[in-house]
């Protein structure tokens, strides 16, 4: 792991943020290569990391890193999983949002269209594949998943020409009916398989729904004083966090003559620590992927946790 692929994104905003220590307790929901791992476990704090990925367990296990528990599971089920453990509370949260660095460069585990390999994208390798969604789905539910993760705006068109190709089995297959639908040039700066691919792996790993999951499950573990620390990396991921931080801290608007005033379920149960952050100059030259990420931090307060129908 010492040589891990993977460069952790705002790793020193991210330990900043938690301010871990000796004797402190703090989930790394997101384990991935171990970056932050291994940071926070340096300040003398235990960490318990979460991955879905098995070939991330796996390699977190053969590296032996000591003061490090692994869990094999969904960020999500931190709760019940720490109970287990028989911890009630910890003194942080971590979370990296979306797609690691590993996982896009493995052909073989068809997130990216960058190298050809078989259309996959199960972060937890269980469970129906991008194929078998593309495959099966009606145009309409394919759409419908390309605009609403992708922003795609010619979703209809490229559902279209995905149903008329079927079947599919390669990354390379499904870009290239991408590109046909929608008259890729060679000197387009962004390849326009780009949204299309982000949509579907976000569907098939229900990105966004265990990511709202995880914000609940952060908020029941957290002690008085514990801090969260989210990095994501599109808006969709972003506005998310946002809001749950937003309306768990007491700060949703006010409401005002045309719209009905805003009524707080329960007492705050986070308080803000400083304003979004975004990584520099000198990290974006070093680590592309940090271009397009966001860091939002919260300090967990002494109230109790929302009720579940509050949702996000």
């Amino acid at each position: 792991m010492s040589d891990a692929p993977h460069i952790p994104v705002m790793l020193a905003p991210v330990v900043d943020a938690l301010a871990p220590g000796p004797g402190d307790t703090i989930v790394d929901a997101t384990f991935g290569a171990g970056g932050y791992s291994r940071a926070i476990l340096a300040t003398g704090a235990r960490v318990i990391a979460f991955d879905r990925d098995p070939d991330a367990i796996a390699a977190g296990r053969a590296a032996g890193i000591a003061g490090l528990e692994l869990v094999h599971a969904d960020f999500s089920t931190m709760a019940a999983a720490l109970a287990g453990l028989g911890i009630e509370a910890v003194d942080g949260v971590t979370m990296d949002i979306g797609v690691s660095s590993m996982q896009l460069d493995q052909a073989e585990r068809g997130f990216s269209f960058q190298s050809d390999g078989p259309l996959d994208m199960r972060m937890s390798q269980e469970g129906p594949s991008a194929a078998d969604f593309l495959n099966e789905a009606d145009e309409a539910a394919i759409a419908d998943v390309i605009y609403r993760y992708g922003d795609e705006p010619k979703s209809r068109r490229i559902a279209r020409a995905i149903v008329a190709a079927r079947p599919l089995t390669r990354t390379a297959e499904l870009a290239a009916v991408v590109r046909r639908a929608l008259g890729h040039k060679p000197h387009d700066k962004k390849d326009p398989a780009t949204r299309t691919f982000q949509a579907i792996r976000i569907h098939v790993n229900r990105e966004l729904g265990e990511l709202a999951d995880g914000l609940t499950a952060a908020e029941r573990v957290l002690k008085p004083g514990g801090r969260l620390a989210i990095v994501t990396f599109h808006s969709l991921e972003d506005r998310m966090v946002k809001r749950f931080l937003r309306d768990r801290s007491g700060a949703a608007p006010s409401g005002s003559r045309h719209l009905p005033q805003t009524t707080m379920v329960a007492a705050p149960s986070f308080e803000s620590v400083g304003r979004a952050v975004r990584a520099d100059a000198a990290e974006i030259a070093g680590n592309p992927r940090a271009r397009s990420a966001t860091l939002r931090a919260a300090r967990r307060t002494a109230a109790p946790a929302w009720p579940q129908e509050a949702g996000l």
